[in-house]
């Protein structure tokens, strides 16, 4: 499971082309033909301590705040946050006839020892993005491996995708931490896609993403359709007021496996639509996010059981679970350095009328964060949290977690 969690996360592209932070490339060389290349990053460092209650006695698949039956799940780690430390780089082409043609990669390694032992220190190096795109007068074409649109914003959009959030059990614990992923929003992922973008028509954007099938279930046996997500997006200033919001939305189907003990051969489907909007005035900024869909899981859309059947798109019968969720947040900026926030998020799924009672299955996972950052200059940040969590199972039992973070961020 150590890499369970290692897929959520590297959001540090479309964090810089849509969270104003000192993002932009610190280094650009360029050459006499009129190619370019620059450099942008980020070191992030977190102490974090977590104590969770024990895991809630019968028999209940695994939790995403950790802990087993008649043991509490304490921890205190220094890794990465919900963002991983990322160096990236990127080579811009002459322009031609209109089009900017770049190319971006992008590395993101942990800093933690694998399995909390000290002689494990792979460093878990993932190339999330390798892509480029050609934009002009018709838009913006991207192809290869990005962050994907479906709940894309919703997750760019958390203040936690700059500090830790929920901190995950030890089962997890092997790369990031969760922000609101299970938490308020499903991880969208990234993956090879081909996208087109329109151009900005009066600060309205429409993107249709072509991309990579994932397994729904475990049951999945193939994969033999494409996924297909689409987003419209809006951002704009009324007076004082800047505002964003959006819509995005995903399809795929998959045939269940031949040998599956339910419905074999037959399809499952994944569909789901997300929302948001977003306010900010004189400092302060309000949001909310929210989701819904059937086929989804609870942790990372389409996610093949990773939490297992409690928690799956797909009940034992192979019928899809509807699963919806929400994030509410507000921060003000009281000086320029010293900021202030607060969220609430939760994720949930309904059991399905066919479904046995037993064993009981995951009804809601939801976490309320309270943050203060100081930014000692342009490229470094300093981050202190805390973090109540909470996951319910559709019997009434509980699980609690109390956790606190205290991290640094460098940006160039």
């Amino acid at each position: 499971m150590k890499k369970s969690i290692v897929l959520t996360l590297g959001l540090f592209v479309a964090l810089s082309m849509t969270i104003s932070k000192p993002c932009s490339a610190a280094f650009v060389i360029g050459g006499e033909n009129g190619w370019q290349l620059s450099t942008d990053g980020i070191v992030d460092v977190f102490s974090t301590y977590n104590t969770t209650t024990p895991l809630p006695g019968g028999p209940r698949a695994v939790s995403l705040l950790g802990g087993t039956v008649g043991s509490q799940d304490q921890r205190f780690g220094v890794g990465v946050g919900l963002l991983p430390s990322v160096i990236a780089f990127n080579v811009k082409a002459p322009t031609i006839n209109g089009v900017d043609s770049s190319v971006r990669v992008g590395i993101y390694p942990n800093i933690q020892n694998n399995s909390g032992t000290r002689f494990d220190t792979s460093p878990n190096i993932d190339f999330r993005e390798f892509f480029y795109t050609a934009k002009g007068a018709y838009g913006e074409l991207l192809a290869g491996r990005a962050l994907n649109l479906y709940q894309g914003k919703n997750i760019l959009n958390d203040m936690t995708l700059l500090t830790s959030g929920t901190i995950p059990g030890n089962a997890f614990r092997g790369g990031t931490t969760l922000g609101h992923i299970g938490y308020g929003y499903l991880y969208t992922n990234f993956g090879p896609q081909i996208r087109y973008t329109t151009p900005d028509m009066a600060g309205v954007k429409v993107a249709l993403e072509v991309a990579e099938p994932y397994k729904i279930s475990a049951d999945t046996g193939k994969t033999n359709s494409p996924r297909v997500e689409t987003e419209i997006s809006y951002a704009g200033i009324f007076g004082a007021v800047t505002t964003q919001a959006w819509l995005s939305g995903l399809y795929q189907a998959a045939p269940r496996s031949d040998t599956a003990t339910a419905r074999p051969g037959k399809d499952n489907q994944s569909i789901g639509g997300a929302y948001g909007v977003s306010l900010g005035v004189s400092g302060l900024n309000l949001m909310g996010s929210g989701y819904v869909g059937k086929g989804l899981g609870m942790l990372s859309a389409q996610d093949g059981d990773v939490l297992g059947a409690n928690s799956s798109a797909v009940d034992a019968n192979g019928t899809e679970r509807l699963a919806w969720g929400y994030l509410l947040q507000a921060t003000y900026q009281l000086t320029p350095s010293f900021k202030v926030g607060a969220n609430y998020g939760t994720t949930r799924q309904e059991k399905n009328d066919t479904e046995p009672a037993a064993p009981p299955i995951m009804k809601n996972q939801e976490s309320a964060v309270f943050m203060l950052t100081y930014n000692l200059n342009k490229f470094t940040q300093f981050v202190a949290e805390y973090t109540y969590a909470q996951n319910t199972w559709m019997d009434g039992a509980k699980q609690h977690s109390n956790q606190f973070a205290l991290g640094t961020m460098f940006y160039w």
